[in-house]
């Protein structure tokens, strides 16, 4: 009997999620647009990884940064990056950042039911090379942002991120743009400065962010750890 008992209170506590941990950020601008991730991979209070990129490009001016069941995160992956292969090949081109932002809402509401445990935002450039941001919930709820912030640490990031850059309220009529009035280089200290303070206060983010994925003017180009010496 007390046997039995065991099993089941061992089974009431089973969960097909964990939470991984780390964080994920984005900035756009009228000309970029700055997306950042840490790399640290935690269960409990285990670390399983220190070197565990939550970025991925999946188009030439689109980048998903995700933070949550990296599992199930990486099965997300999997599933945009084959059906973006397929839009080329029906399209001869690449899809654009918001069509990809839509994709994303629209794979992610499908699982509603068994959700992917991903928490992401999405960045890149639109069609007129304005920097645009896209953050979701876990079943696919979305909004055009000039900022955001997913994972362990977001909470402590955002307010920081609302005291500097002052995004106006969605609510406004008529709508005002949301791009931050930052030069770029501007937006990239800024990154660097709040995952400093993050790092501090959340046992999941580490100092420095794995790598600074960057679009301007059309151009990507990134920064892995060679500014760590700065701070």
């Amino acid at each position: 009997m007390g046997a039995t008992e065991g099993i089941s209170q061992h089974q009431s506590t089973w969960s097909p999620y964990d939470n991984n941990g780390g964080t994920c950020v984005a900035i756009a601008g009228a000309n970029y647009c700055v997306i950042a991730a840490d790399t640290r991979m935690s269960t409990g209070y285990s670390i399983l990884t220190r070197d565990y990129s939550k970025i991925c490009q999946l188009a030439d001016k689109c980048v998903l940064a995700s933070s949550g069941f990296q599992a199930d995160v990486k099965a997300l992956q999997k599933n945009l990056s084959a059906r973006h292969l397929i839009y080329q090949h029906q399209h001869n081109k690449q899809m654009s950042c918001p069509a990809m932002a839509q994709l994303l809402s629209n794979t992610l509401y499908y699982k509603r039911f068994f959700p992917y445990y991903a928490f992401n935002v999405l960045g890149g450039l639109d069609s007129e090379g304005k920097g645009c941001v896209f953050t979701y919930d876990a079943v696919g709820s979305y909004e055009r942002v000039g900022y955001g912030s997913q994972g362990t640490g977001s909470t402590l990031m955002m307010p920081v991120l609302d005291n500097q850059l002052k995004s106006p309220s969605p609510l406004l009529l008529p709508a005002k743009d949301a791009t931050t009035l930052l030069s770029e280089s501007e937006a990239v200290d800024l990154v660097k400065d709040i995952f400093a303070s993050a790092t501090e206060r959340d046992i999941y983010t580490v100092w420095p962010p794995s790598c600074i994925h960057i679009f301007f003017n059309f151009c990507m180009y990134q920064t892995r750890r060679d500014y760590e010496a700065t701070i």
